[in-house]
């Protein structure tokens, strides 16, 4: 197993060398233990009254390149899963929305040597009559119908659009 520490030599916090221990670093001088852990991202599945759903298209500088997706990205540190999500919906596609249940969850092992935990939650804008833009990290935005999407950035993006045109 490749882990994101395998290369780290030295304790970030005393500078003394670090012991590789299967599944973790440690280091025996300050004691600081570090297990890696993926990271978690939320999105949105934002539908309008035909049914259809709104997806970004991906920067230039962010993995799937010019691919499509549902807003989405990584939650920060101390920051809610929820309003996580809203932010990326208000950041990529500039909307503002109104959060409701998980539609989805799924491990990501799209990217090598980082795979993700995904939550998809379902949400509803608060103006319906908003246009949305891209935002910071999309380039384009659009209506897609869940039988018909462009091509998509991440395999799980397909695997919810298969499951919510079932449902």
């Amino acid at each position: 197993m490749t882990l994101p520490t395998d290369d780290w030599r030295l304790c970030p916090r005393c500078g003394a060398r670090l012991e590789h221990r299967g599944d973790h670093v440690g280091c025996a001088a300050c004691g600081l233990v570090h297990y890696p852990n993926m990271g978690v991202g939320a999105a949105v599945v934002i539908r309008n009254s035909r049914g259809q759903v709104l997806m970004v298209q991906r920067s230039p500088h962010q993995f799937g390149a010019g691919k499509w997706c549902f807003p989405c990205g990584y939650v920060e540190w101390n920051e809610d899963l929820r309003r996580a999500a809203e932010r990326e919906a208000r950041e990529e596609a500039g909307v503002e929305v109104v959060i409701g249940e998980p539609v989805y969850a799924e491990t990501n092992f799209h990217q090598q040597g980082k795979p993700t935990i995904g939550i998809w939650f379902e949400a509803t804008m608060v103006d319906p009559h908003a246009t949305p833009v891209a935002g910071d990290d999309a380039i384009a935005v659009g209506w897609f119908d869940l039988t018909d999407p462009p091509a998509l950035a991440f395999p799980t993006d397909a695997a919810l659009l298969a499951k919510l045109a079932r449902a």
